[in-house]
């Protein structure tokens, strides 16, 4: 593994980089833009979201560069953002009221799309139409169709996901909005009863197809309820909550997936997340710590089985998934569960040796390093931070001209002009982090290869956190 050394790494500056990595988010805002946005080429959109069914959907987030709302990343974003203001929120300001109003601009669309009893909205858009098309989210004509789960047609994955969000944001916003912070706790447990009541995936239910291939659930909607149940004990300290997850990880069926965090698979962030509690309460760890050292084990460089590949550059990833989501959501657990281990002085014990805090937050400040450019590329790969960056994003708004330079509607195919240009993205998306570079560390910066060049909300919001700590303690 090629290791930067200290006479040819960068300097970073962690708090400009995580400043803009929050700004990101609202360059995703879907609906009627505040006052105070910053990411000034953006403009209102889709404001009859949700009119199909009578219901008010407008708000939440974009997930990527196109203008779909898919309510399951969308959920993940928002309970990775909470989670890092939980965390590292002392260490975040003067960024923490900015971060504050990402997570909120979520749970308040959140709080919309579980509004019926019951009955779940988990997306908005036909993607397929969407997909065929590259216009602005101000121009955009293709059905937005609003899609919902049910008893009848559960989707517990997605719901579970949701009440994990709604959950996790209780306790961010408990200080500063006391009584929306109740409403979002009460909601979490009725969602999650819903998700847990009514089980099934939403790959199999009515929207199943116009979820699936874009955000199908892979691994099961199992572990999305025992992450739920994880959230909720935390925010509540309600027993019921942690016993559901203690009694049911033996019984839902599935084998655990040591080393995979993301939108799909939570198993690595349960581990990690319930350690902390029963490291602290010195109670019977089993499975979880356990758990949560084997991934600490798998993703460590010289595993004898390991979890993750390391490119030569350094940075990790998952054989066939070459996304910095996998660096940022597995660095973000490291520096957790560092901390975790050193409040109950504890070490983990891998075959290859003894591995301890310090290892664990070193192996995710390269991985941060590498993101902001000390790699073979010397290039950041979060755009607008460093002297070098992606310049070609895979984004219809930003490689579009703002509506407040081009008034004119851009009808769908009309927008192919700028899709296909050799030229720079007209607009600064600043703080997106794209999809990264290849096993080999190679980077194409072409809107047309949207594997590496599309950014998204669940790249950043673990980062958010990791940039917080580092920006304090380096």
């Amino acid at each position: 593994m090629l290791v930067v050394t200290a006479a040819t790494a960068l300097r970073h500056d962690y708090k400009d980089a995580l400043m803009k990595s929050i700004m990101f988010f609202e360059g995703q805002r879907s609906g009627r833009l505040p006052p105070n946005q910053r990411m000034t080429w953006r403009s209102d959109s889709a404001l009859e979201d949700g009119f199909d069914n009578h219901l008010d959907l407008v708000g939440g987030y974009y997930d990527a560069g196109d203008n779909i709302k898919f309510h399951f990343p969308m959920a993940f974003t928002t309970t990775m953002l909470a989670w890092s203001v939980i965390e590292f929120g002392l260490t975040m300001h003067p960024e923490l009221p900015h971060a504050i109003e990402a997570i909120k601009w979520s749970t308040d669309y959140l709080l919309k799309a579980t509004n019926t009893p019951d009955v779940v909205y988990v997306q908005v858009g036909d993607p397929w139409a969407d997909h065929n098309c590259w216009e602005r989210p101000e121009d955009m004509d293709t059905p937005r169709t609003s899609f919902a789960v049910t008893k009848e047609y559960p989707g517990s994955e997605v719901s579970a996901e949701i009440a994990a969000a709604l959950a996790a944001s209780s306790i961010v916003l408990r200080r500063f909005f006391p009584k929306y912070s109740n409403l979002l706790l009460a909601r979490a447990q009725e969602v999650f009863k819903f998700a847990d009541t009514y089980r099934g995936s939403f790959n199999n239910s009515k929207v199943g197809h116009w979820v699936c291939p874009f955000y199908c659930d892979y691994s099961g909607y199992q572990d999305e309820l025992l992450w739920g149940a994880a959230w909720l004990h935390k925010a509540t300290q309600n027993e019921i909550y942690l016993n559901y997850v203690l009694n049911n990880v033996y019984q839902m069926g599935r084998p655990w997936n040591i080393g995979e965090f993301g939108w799909d698979s939570k198993d690595a962030g349960i581990s990690v997340l319930l350690s902390e509690f029963l490291l602290s309460k010195k109670m019977d760890a089993k499975p979880f710590v356990s758990y949560a050292d084997e991934f600490v084990c798998s993703a460590i460089p010289g595993s004898s089985s390991p979890s993750v590949i390391y490119t030569p550059g350094g940075l990790i990833q998952k054989p066939q998934m070459n996304s910095l989501q996998i660096a940022s959501s597995l660095s973000f657990l490291f520096v957790v569960y560092a901390r975790n281990l050193k409040l109950a002085n504890r070490v983990v014990q891998c075959e290859h040796g003894a591995v301890v805090p310090s290892t664990l937050v070193n192996l995710a400040k390269s991985q941060v390093d590498y993101i902001l450019g000390n790699n073979p590329m010397k290039t950041s790969y979060m755009v607008g931070y460093g002297r070098r960056f992606p310049r070609r994003v895979h984004h219809r708004g930003s490689s579009s001209p703002s509506i407040k330079v081009h008034k004119q509607h851009i009808q769908c195919k009309d927008g192919t002009t700028y899709y296909a240009s050799k030229g720079y993205n007209l607009n600064l998306l600043t703080g997106a982090v794209v999809g990264g570079p290849d096993e080999h560390d190679s980077f194409d910066d072409d809107r047309n290869n949207a594997g590496q060049s599309e950014p998204t909300t669940y790249i950043n919001a673990p980062l958010v956190g990791l940039l917080a700590y580092f920006s304090e303690n380096y």
